[in-house]
């Protein structure tokens, strides 16, 4: 993974350019954590390979791959500024702190917008999921709100991250998909988070900023990641057992880390391998019922 991605920052723009800027403040390493999702629901709302690649298909997952991932973290860029100065992340090249200006933030603000398109080719679902996600994914980060600075509320509300798959199920199929499904979904989430905001529990301590993991301390931090996953795992078995089996590499994964004392910063960086596998094997079990069930 870490070759793969050092390979593509070779061929992309510098992050002195403006474009290069953009690229890393969209974190490429997480373009599936929002992109993925959509590839899931369509392969499992699709009857045929042509559903599977309609227009609004491709463009849903288009979206949610870039122009999502730029609204999304150029916001938490935006309001995070003072809190990035304490983040050791910001200062390994893996990813930017905030450089804006009148076209970087005009960029955010209309990627975000962008998301209107779609609003006339959707479902009152679609609509709706459509319509949490954007709320979501301005005020985790904005003000009043600010779901990310109040312990739980930070964990809960990254349910955002599902809803492009709400969002894309809808479209394809004109139906909701299987709430076990959407639950054990945004229990992943929940403790996708929080585990990501283990290595940030000092930096958050020293800007003030309160959050699942500073309140509960490192420790407690990781059973409460292994029991959302672990109840994520339990949702998504009541849609089918194999879900909830292959949900189970999380917990197990957490246990391994303990277990073996793996650093925190290093094993945060592994799990963007860790969901692209878990997402393509979801995907090949809904194109093997497809093709064949």
């Amino acid at each position: 993974m870490t070759l793969v991605t050092d390979r593509l920052a070779a061929i992309t723009p510098s992050a002195e350019t403006r474009l290069g800027y953009l690229l890393r403040l969209s974190r490429p390493r997480f373009w599936l954590y929002q992109g993925g999702p959509v590839i899931v629901a369509v392969t499992y709302a699709a009857t045929s390979l042509g559903e599977l690649f309609s227009p609004l298909s491709v463009a849903l997952f288009l979206y949610f791959t870039l122009p999502a991932n730029v609204f999304l973290y150029g916001v938490n860029d935006i309001f995070d500024r003072g809190v990035d100065e304490h983040n050791p992340k910001k200062d390994q090249g893996r990813e930017v702190s905030y450089q804006g200006d009148s076209v970087v933030l005009g960029t955010i603000v209309g990627s975000g917008l962008l998301a209107t398109a779609f609003l006339p080719w959707l479902p009152t679902l679609g609509v709706v999921a459509l319509l949490a996600w954007a709320f979501l994914s301005i005020e985790y980060s904005a003000p009043p709100l600010r779901f990310k600075t109040t312990p739980f509320f930070d964990s809960v509300s990254n349910g955002l991250y599902i809803l492009p798959g709400v969002v894309a199920y809808a479209a394809v199929a004109g139906i909701a998909p299987p709430v076990s499904a959407v639950a054990g979904a945004w229990l992943w989430t929940m403790g996708m988070h929080t585990f990501s905001a283990i290595p940030d529990i000092d930096p958050d301590r020293e800007a003030g900023i309160r959050t699942t993991a500073t309140y509960l301390g490192a420790s407690k931090t990781y059973y409460y990641c292994a029991a959302c996953w672990l109840a994520a795992a339990a949702t998504f078995a009541l849609t089918h057992w194999a879900f909830g089996a292959l949900l189970l590499v999380y917990p197990v994964l957490v246990f391994g880390i303990l277990a073996a004392g793996v650093d925190i910063e290093e094993a945060y960086w592994w799990y963007p391998a860790v969901n692209t596998l878990v997402g393509m094997t979801f995907t090949l079990l809904g194109l093997w019922v497809m093709l064949y069930g």
